[in-house]
């Protein structure tokens, strides 16, 4: 908690048993081994060998069942971090995620996903200046790769492509002359309405808090 990112090694069911668990954290769970069958907000899913989800805060999982050799890790981030400009990509990742946090990928991918968390793990174990800021800084490639990873799974639109990237794009460039979401809308050739509505769907913030953090931070 007081450093707002770490590694759980080793995770075998939840922590509840098998009663329903509400996290307050945002959670990244890669299966190794095994399977557990369980409902995330009453919906059915499960996790198994080289499955990745990722949970926002405040979503409802119950565990159903599970098979004795289940094992995975957990990569825990307090949800106040999401907030940092740095980590803004998983707010735009998040009208992704929340309906269908689950992917399987293949063993390359995997193999890929696990050297990042390996180096996230080894960083947790030394002591270096802005250690919290290199912690964020893998988590944020981490979350590039995996949302790369997952556009070819499923068939999605690759970050880069989506409303709020480029708007972010924009509004790191143009910040400190314009201020207003009509310019933004206006470099991606939408009405402001329809602009706004899509970065909140997006990243689950307005255009216009965006613009207030980037000024801010």
């Amino acid at each position: 908690k007081e450093n707002g990112i770490v590694v759980l090694d080793n995770v075998r069911g939840l922590p509840s048993g098998k009663e329903p668990f509400t996290s307050s954290d945002y959670v990244i769970c890669i299966g190794h081994r095994g399977n557990m069958q369980m409902t995330y907000d009453d919906m059915p899913d499960h996790s198994s060998k080289q499955t990745v989800a990722v949970i926002f805060p405040n979503h409802t999982i119950r565990m159903v069942s599970k098979s004795d050799d289940y094992l995975a890790t957990l990569v825990v981030v307090n949800a106040t971090l999401l907030d940092d400009p740095l980590l803004r990509i998983i707010n735009q990742l998040r009208y992704r995620y929340e309906p269908h946090p689950w992917v399987e990928l293949n063993h390359r991918e995997y193999d890929v996903i696990m050297h990042m968390v390996s180096v996230m793990r080894e960083t947790a174990s030394i002591e270096i200046p802005n250690w919290q800021h290199f912690m964020m800084n893998q988590l944020e490639f981490l979350m590039r790769l995996l949302s790369h990873y997952r556009s070819i799974r499923l068939n999605e639109t690759p970050v880069e492509k989506r409303v709020s990237t480029l708007f972010n794009n924009d509004l790191a460039q143009h910040f400190r002359a314009h201020r207003d979401v009509e310019f933004y809308a206006g470099k991606v050739c939408l009405s402001t309405k329809h602009f706004s509505a899509v970065v909140k769907q997006e990243t689950g913030h307005t255009a216009a808090w965006w613009i207030r953090s980037q000024v801010t931070s």
